[in-house]
């Protein structure tokens, strides 16, 4: 028997039907807001990473999957999105038309040697965004708008936006000089971390997470304090936006987050249950300032952030944030007697490309036995066929919660179940809402044609 590798997961039924249904509702959020999808490799050239996410990071020193190919190059599997996806704009040449912002959303695996806890697993799953192209206070503040949006569409009801800037190249470079002061003296009883970050990147030391270092920390000077007049009037205009757009947030002066090429504005979205439980961090993001330049593109900046599938999926199951995803099948289909299953086969086919979720009993099982296995699937109709049935051109419909029967013609079948199926909540819509359902009626009043898909079997459905 094969074990998991320590720190990979089995996303399986349920959990993957959720995973699933968070991935699909961001996308769908991004593309409102005018984003296209991008899919980049999981392998990449290792100074790929180096050079973009900087070599002070905890990414770079202690956390990527590197190795040699059969070439002798540097692969690294990817650690983070937007490296590569900065890298693919600037490969396809989709700066070249100056048609700014570039705007993309990505979703996959990431991976990073950390140590395993809820939540976060050596290989886990990112939905993120990047804006590429302008420069823009009013730029920023939507980017944070849409994460924000996008967890309260998921159904976290107590986001709460933490903030801070980085400021421009004149402020960083005032506000690294006073960090280097004042923790030149204390950087020998700090931890060894903290002294590879000074001689890095010193900026880095205030996302310590040793409790000793945190409380030199706390007394570190605030980068607040060192801002441009332009840095300062970029932050206030995000914040003034972020205020009329009534998105709460509190101001972190030693929020740095982990990647070197942040510049400007960074944020993390944090969440506390209904419990009161604070489960901190549950996506983040920020502006950057070179990457663009760095990667071999022009010299333009960006915006994005990115959120974990598993810690959000984690969060969400440990608040019971019920998800309106609809389990088990619309119809059991239930052979009767027969030995050759292909008009069987074709009613089934052809359910399926009207949108239903069918299931055929081929294993020539007596009727309780099928029963209890449409129950096992949650089942909401049988259709129970035999020979008398096809010969006549008719159904027999049974809803196996009620155990009430009717005997449909094969002509009104789609119409029959379109109308019994909506009635227990279920809508076969191209699109589904997006808000999660919550302002669907229970009855389907769409006037849409479900039966887009002509039948195919040239066989019982002349009609």
């Amino acid at each position: 028997m094969f074990n998991l590798v320590k720190g990979t997961h089995d996303v399986i039924l349920d959990e993957a039907q959720q995973y699933s249904y968070i991935e699909t509702l961001l996308a769908r959020v991004a593309e409102m807001y005018g984003y296209s999808e991008f899919r980049t490799p999981v392998l990449e050239y290792t100074d790929l990473f180096v050079r973009s996410v900087g070599n002070s990071s905890d990414i770079v020193r202690k956390e990527m999957y590197t190795f040699l190919d059969h070439g002798d190059r540097s692969i690294t599997l990817r650690p983070e999105f937007t490296a590569g996806i900065v890298r693919s704009m600037v490969n396809n040449k989709l700066f070249a038309n100056q048609d700014f912002p570039v705007k993309g959303y990505y979703c996959g695996p990431n991976f990073r040697y950390e140590r395993p806890q809820q939540g976060r697993y050596r290989q886990f799953n990112q939905f993120g965004v990047e804006c590429v192209g302008v420069s823009s206070p009013e730029r920023d503040a939507e980017i944070i708008s849409m994460g924000f949006n996008s967890l309260l569409m998921l159904g976290f009801k107590n986001v709460k936006l933490s903030i801070n800037t980085l400021g421009d190249e004149e402020t960083r470079k005032n506000y690294q000089e006073a960090l280097r002061n004042y923790f030149g003296e204390k950087i020998d009883c700090m931890c060894e971390d903290c002294k590879e970050r000074y001689k890095l990147n010193v900026l880095r030391i205030l996302d310590c997470k040793v409790e000793s270092d945190k409380e030199i920390v706390k007394n570190a000077p605030k980068i607040t304090d060192f801002l441009s007049e332009k840095a300062k009037k970029d932050f206030d205009a995000i914040l003034k936006i972020l205020d009329a757009l009534e998105i709460p947030y509190e101001v972190d002066s030693e929020l740095v987050r982990g990647l070197d090429y942040y510049t400007g504005v960074v944020f993390e979205f944090h969440y506390t249950s209904k419990l009161g439980k604070n489960y901190g961090a549950i996506g983040a993001g920020g502006h950057y300032g070179h990457l663009v330049k760095e990667i071999g593109g022009p010299d333009i900046e960006g915006c994005g952030y990115a959120m974990g599938i598993e810690r959000l999926a984690s969060v969400m199951s440990d608040d019971e944030i019920q998800l309106p995803i609809e389990k088990g099948l619309d119809v059991y289909i239930m052979p009767v007697a027969l030995t050759d299953y292909s008009e069987i086969l074709q009613v089934a086919e052809y359910l399926r490309l009207n949108g239903f979720k069918v299931e055929v009993c081929l294993e020539g099982k007596g009727m309780g036995q099928m029963f209890k296995k449409a129950e096992r699937r949650d089942a909401k109709l049988a259709l129970i066929i035999g020979e008398t049935e096809l010969k006549d051109g008719v159904f027999n419909v049974k809803d196996i919660k009620t155990q009430e029967q009717i005997t449909i013609e094969k002509e009104y079948l789609l119409d029959f179940l379109d109308k019994a199926i909506n009635q227990k909540g279920h809508h076969h819509h191209d699109h589904d809402c997006c808000c999660g359902g919550e302002c669907c009626d229970d009855d389907c009043d769409c006037e849409h044609d479900h039966h887009e898909h002509d039948c195919c079997c040239e066989h019982h459905h002349e009609e």
